[in-house]
């Protein structure tokens, strides 16, 4: 066995020095200090230059680990699989994506009938020559022959879309900029797209808040300035819109949310009548509202309305006063996550104590049939339309990617369509689901991954990763750089938080603005019950997050630096009085609260915020902070002052690192090569400071 216990030392870290300047802002009475504002130009020379030295500070520690090595190439080696998606039709052709296994994003291919022979559609690989170009979107049209891709690069939201000829594989002259947070959705006769956007940013375009969201029409071969807007709210700069053609092509459908809620005001537009007043289904975003299915008129609806955990509706466009409205499926014990209609049968997707149980109904609602899953795990997919006699979906948990299965409709038989080969047993690891309590009585599952024969001794390396918002369900996924993680010994440990989606729109709810640190409170009950049931102890036990996870991190790391023996705060929002001030941080209010608008959400806020509860002179646990320098989601300098504060509140000499990736940004779109290098710098700090014994 090789051990990390070498490497540690006795003696303080000398951390780059961070200037301080004498910033004081006042919330309800309240003064703040904030004395690293200057870190939010994150061009500044002074600011770049205290990046390059802490990178400097963290390679020279974590390039000092023997085992970093052996870890990158054993992880090289889990993920060096054939990985496809679930393929889709459009006319007589099947899209799908497809990796052959380090390739640093995923090739799109399409073929002449499902087994034809594959052609690539788009390789975003050859976009760039280090792999920090993606696709962010697709959109094929309803015959297969165009496709409206977005490319964003560099990880940042702000997207271009672009349109190929899918037979020729050439690129029409559209281009369409300044779009973000948006799909692209064709006319039924592909003759152009409806798409969403800004206008033109004046400032920086990466740190500038983001608002009045637009729904444009391009028309192929016009310029975008020719593009017409279809739809805004002028009134409220906060609105989020998008668009949807119906399968049938006759109507648009409008979606209109805040902020980052999931519910909605819906509104339908018939197409063939363009003057025509629009059908206003729901006039309050007052739920989740999204359509399925429609047969003319007709449309089956997904909704939270007067159920919590969702139900299926029908409604008339004739007649689409709520009285009218007719309950297909009632409202279930489980939440409805999503809903399909396939060879008119509703798909039901389930989430049962946060993995997926798939239920058939006919599309009056009675149950046709539960489809058996292969196992604890997670289905997503079954896309199509309403008069397709087959569909397709994943399936993985833990400790098996996902493979892809073909759905007959009309037998209702599931069969392997592509399965990858593996270069490991499953056979070796087990999964459970224990449910424990929190601090206020509310019970909480947790799944547990590890190896098989694990000796509950209080002594097993332990993540415990968390997320715990905006109604984002956490489930059971595979992941190479887990399964890294339970081949060294490790545990992998995933609680279902309040403030996720796991147990519909309640579940959310309690997690949210006043009540944001049930959210906290979980995180922490879960790491008491496995130190409380031997799994592990806390120097053993490490916390993992990102984005919201990251402020979920944080902020347990503060609350309780007794109980955790490393943490991997990732891309967070730790300064919590200004994460509405850059790109589309307002929106976030929906779950946080405003700090400056309301005072009771600014003092719940502030008891909480990690950047404002460091205490200096206090031993807080090893922590490895990872940012992008080109994160315009979650803005780099929420890390950069958390990282200066918390090296200068930090007592003893455990370390606090920061890694500050260049050209990537909130995650989505990074390529291969930077994702592994991440998860090896993150488990090489968990090597070294758990005291990691491993025979790599």
């Amino acid at each position: 066995m090789k051990t990390a216990d070498a490497l540690l030392s006795s003696d303080a870290i000398s951390y780059p020095k961070a200037q301080t300047v004498d910033q004081v802002d006042d919330y309800f009475g309240t003064k703040v200090g904030d004395p690293y504002r200057w870190m939010e130009d994150v061009d500044s020379p002074a600011v770049q230059e205290w990046i390059e030295q802490e990178n400097r500070l963290t390679r020279s520690i974590l390039d000092s680990v023997p085992q970093r090595q052996a870890m990158h190439q054993r992880l090289m080696d889990l993920i060096n699989f054939e990985r496809y998606t679930a393929p889709v039709r459009k006319g007589a052709r099947y899209f799908y994506s497809h990796n052959s296994g380090l390739q640093n994003q995923n090739v799109i291919y399409w073929t002449e009938g499902l087994n034809g022979e594959p052609n690539v559609l788009l390789d975003p690989n050859t976009m760039s020559s280090d792999g920090t170009v993606a696709i962010s979107g697709l959109s094929i049209s309803d015959d297969g022959l165009q496709a409206a891709y977005s490319i964003a690069d560099a990880g940042s939201d702000w997207v271009k879309w672009h349109v190929r000829d899918v037979t020729t594989g050439e690129d029409r002259p559209d281009i369409v900029a300044w779009s973000k947070f948006s799909s692209a959705s064709w006319l039924k006769d592909g003759s152009g797209f409806f798409y969403e956007g800004y206008d033109p940013p004046e400032a920086d375009a990466l740190k500038a808040s983001n608002y009045f969201h637009k729904v444009f029409f391009h028309r192929l071969g016009t310029p975008q300035s020719k593009d017409q807007l279809i739809f805004d709210r002028p009134d409220d700069k906060e609105i989020n819109v998008a668009a949807e053609v119906t399968e049938d092509g006759r109507y648009l459908i409008l979606y209109e949310t805040k902020g980052s809620s999931p519910n909605n005001q819906l509104s339908v537009k018939d197409l063939e009548r363009p003057h025509d007043p629009v059908v206003r289904i729901a006039t309050e975003a007052d739920a989740i509202y999204s359509p399925i299915a429609n047969d003319g008129t007709r449309f089956w609806i997904h909704t939270t309305s007067e159920a919590p955990n969702g139900r299926v509706v029908e409604v008339d466009l004739a007649r689409s006063g709520r009285e009218d409205w007719k309950t297909i499926l009632p409202e279930s014990s489980n939440h409805l996550d999503s809903v399909s209609m396939v060879d008119d049968t509703l798909i039901a997707n389930y989430l049962a104590d946060a993995q997926s149980l798939v239920e058939l109904h006919s599309r009056e609602g009675s149950l046709l049939e539960q489809l058996v899953l292969p196992a604890i795990g997670t289905a997503v997919g079954f896309s199509g339309k309403r008069t397709d006699t087959e569909t397709f979906f994943q399936f993985t948990n833990f400790t098996t990617p996902a493979a892809v299965y073909r759905l007959d409709m009309k037998t209702r038989r599931s069969t392997v369509y592509r399965q990858p080969r593996l270069k490991f047993n499953p056979d070796e690891y087990e999964t459970t689901q224990i449910f424990y309590t929190s601090k206020d009585g509310t019970r909480v599952p947790m799944f547990l991954s590890y190896k098989k024969g694990l000796a509950l001794d209080g002594a097993n390396p332990t993540l415990l990763y968390g997320y715990g918002g905006f109604n984002i369900s956490l489930r059971p996924e595979f992941s190479s750089a887990n399964l890294l993680w339970m081949e060294m010994g490790g545990i992998y440990a995933q609680p279902s938080l309040r403030g996720g989606g796991e147990y519909g729109e309640a579940w959310h709810e309690a997690g949210t603005k006043l009540v944001k640190q049930n959210v906290f409170d979980d995180f922490i009950a879960a790491a008491e019950w496995l130190i409380a049931n031997q799994y592990t102890s806390p120097e053993k036990l490490a916390i993992s997050g990102g984005s919201n996870g990251g402020l979920l991190v944080a902020v347990c790391e503060i609350q309780r630096p007794d109980l955790f023996g490393a943490a991997l705060p990732s891309v967070g929002v730790m300064d919590m009085l200004r994460f509405d001030k850059f790109t589309i941080g307002w929106a976030w209010k929906t779950d946080y609260g405003s700090p400056s608008e309301d005072e009771a959400e600014f003092r719940a806020i502030y008891r909480y915020s990690p950047l404002h509860n460091l205490k200096p002179g206090t031993e807080y646990p090893p922590t490895l902070i990872s940012t992008a320098d080109h994160d315009d989601r979650v803005f780099p300098a929420h890390s950069f002052k958390f990282a200066a504060t918390l090296q200068a509140a930090q007592a003893g000499t455990k370390p606090v690192l920061i890694r500050v990736e260049t050209r990537a940004g909130h995650g989505g779109g990074m390529p291969l090569a930077k994702r592994v290098e991440l998860v090896v710098d993150q488990f090489t700090f968990l090597l070294r400071e758990l005291k990691m014994q491993t025979d790599l």
